[in-house]
């Protein structure tokens, strides 16, 4: 897929999470061609095309609709040589500003992994898909990092 696709994915992805998708009232919401559904099914082209263009070798793509009081979520799971991704997409906080997190992973099963990193609405909106790459790819270079912050080293500092 081409980057100008995927940037718009991403725009159309943000626009779709920026809705309530948990809000499911008449046919049209619960039917085939709902924006729940729409997320769902643009979600998992995204990511099948993301986990190409990061270089994973190895990569789970699902989708889970959740609930009616949910958006549900696409998610992730690649591995490179030494190290792997996990991502997830949805509206995952209360906030609903919140709606990309990944990180490390050590292997495919991995479903703790390391430390979490968010992506919100704007960013989706504003960050190009080449910007997207990059943030993400960088998991790859970092290695995977699964090390505790001290917070008592923190109070101290």
């Amino acid at each position: 897929m081409s980057v100008k696709s995927q940037e718009n994915n991403m725009r159309r992805l943000a626009d779709l999470l920026s809705q309530d998708l948990g809000y499911i009232w008449g046919e049209r919401e619960c039917g085939p061609n709902g924006a729940k559904k729409t997320f769902l099914n643009l979600g998992k082209v995204f990511l099948r095309a993301l986990s190409k263009d990061l270089g994973l070798r190895d990569a789970k793509i699902t989708s889970n609709p959740g609930g009616i009081a949910v958006s549900g979520d696409c998610s992730l799971i690649g591995m490179w040589e030494n190290s792997g991704i996990d991502i997830y997409l949805g509206q995952l906080l209360s906030d609903k500003r919140t709606v990309l997190m990944y990180r490390t992973v050590r292997h495919i099963r991995d479903y703790t992994g390391g430390h979490n990193n968010f992506l919100t609405l704007d960013d989706l909106r504003k960050l190009s898909y080449s910007e997207l790459l990059e943030k993400l790819g960088a998991l790859r270079k970092g290695g995977s990092s699964y090390e505790r912050r001290d917070s008592r080293h923190d109070r101290a500092a």
